[in-house]
């Protein structure tokens, strides 16, 4: 297919629909492919719906990347880019096409050798022609290390590797801070300060695009578990929910991240919503997302039952204590009065004893035994009242913490 006919059918499919956008460009494609020549138009922007040129180059490289899914081939990528993509656009499409193609050929180990190798041709490509090269194969190799969740041989990748050295200023942009986070997350051997601090810089940055938001709420929604983590998922997903509310990986990510806090009604809202928006906007790996979303809402509804049950339980635990603690006031109080009332007694007895001596015996005059029976009365009511006041005193104090083991 000559290149005047394979702008004259991009043009006819920048009309189309996107049913037959699509069509066309796979066929267009097709036809580079079995004529062994790359695209040679020029790629400005890297919108699947309305640009047929980016969604023909894509299903081109994507073609030849599952072919042989190589850094090699990875490079010669790269360096079409260097002469068929805009400035504007080349950081875009870097990311679309290192990462994506990174996560479809994930099971296609490179050897030390093919990234040395590699660094080594880039580096005869003059200097902003290599970095762009390199940042493009060191996504692609680093989204197959991230897709097989290889935390610290990403992290080491990222680090120290030829290539990703290579790559000079660009491993300041945002995405590639964000790939060196979600490494550092996901490590046991690193700490979440490191982590966190590289969240930061990728998230505030004012390059930061869509790519690097994903990567970063997916190391947090992936990291070692660590005390904060659903709070700090569900503030930055929350945030990237309201800047790409159609998204319905963010969804999914808010999902867990208020699973993560215990708001599980909430959740199961966010991943329904997730899975809503995926049907209405099927993405390349549909099945594998819905399995996804689908396992995630299982396990918001497990850990909203089983919060539930715990509720339940606390409740009759709440209950039991407060009986328990009801029961004991019963008893405590009924031991005061029964003391109170022995004392009463006794004294009562000791009274009438005593009384009836004084009444019975002796030859004293009536004056003197009245009074001898007033005095008597009137300590053995100082004795009842001893014992009932010294039994409120000790008993008050150790209620209220006073004295003793209360």
């Amino acid at each position: 297919m000559d290149t005047a006919t394979t702008l004259a059918r991009l043009e006819e499919a920048r009309a189309a629909d996107s049913t037959a956008r699509n069509r066309i460009c796979d066929e267009v494609a097709a036809a580079l492919l079995a004529a062994g020549s790359p695209p040679e138009f020029e790629v400005g922007s890297a919108d699947f719906d309305t640009d047929p040129y980016f969604v023909c180059a894509d299903r081109y490289w994507r073609r030849r990347l599952q072919d042989r899914p190589t850094v090699a081939t990875a490079l010669a990528c790269g360096r079409w880019m260097t002469d068929h993509v805009t400035d504007e656009s080349w950081i875009a499409v870097a990311e679309q096409w290192g990462l994506g193609n990174g996560f479809i050929n994930r099971h296609s180990a490179e050897s030390v050798g093919q990234l040395t190798e590699a660094a080594r041709e880039i580096a005869g490509l003059g200097e902003a022609a290599g970095q762009r090269v390199a940042y493009l194969v060191a996504l692609f190799h680093g989204g197959k290390l991230r897709s097989n969740f290889c935390f610290d041989e990403l992290h080491d990748f990222l680090a120290s590797s030829p290539l990703a050295l290579a790559a000079g200023a660009h491993r300041e942009q945002p995405l590639f801070l964000a790939l060196r986070s979600f490494a550092a997350f996901g490590s046991r051997a690193l700490t979440v300060e490191y982590a966190t601090d590289l969240l930061v810089r990728a998230w505030a940055s004012p390059r930061r695009t869509r790519h690097t938001v994903d990567l970063c709420l997916n190391g947090l929604a992936l990291a070692v578990p660590f005390e904060g983590q659903g709070e700090l998922l569900r503030r930055h997903a929350e945030e990237a929910v309201e800047e790409y509310p159609r998204n319905h990986m963010f969804h999914a990510r808010l999902a867990a991240g208020l699973h993560m806090c215990g708001r599980h009604d909430d959740a199961l809202a966010r991943i329904d919503t997730a899975l809503a928006l995926l049907g209405a906007n099927p993405a390349f790996s549909h099945n594998i997302l819905q399995d996804q979303y689908l396992a995630k809402r299982d396990a918001i509804q497990e850990g909203r039952l089983r919060a539930l049950r715990d509720a339940e339980q606390q409740r009759r635990w709440d209950q039991q204590i407060a009986a328990n603690a009801q029961l004991e006031r019963s008893l405590h109080t009924s031991s005061v009065r029964a003391v109170e009332v022995v004392a009463v007694f006794t004294a009562a007895i000791a009274f009438a004893v005593g009384s009836l001596q004084v009444t019975l015996t002796g030859k004293l005059p009536l004056s003197d035994r009245l009074y001898l029976l007033a005095a008597q009365g009137v300590g053995l009511a100082v004795f009842a009242l001893l014992i009932v006041g010294g039994t409120w005193w000790i008993t008050r104090r150790r209620q209220h913490g006073g004295g003793g083991d209360a």
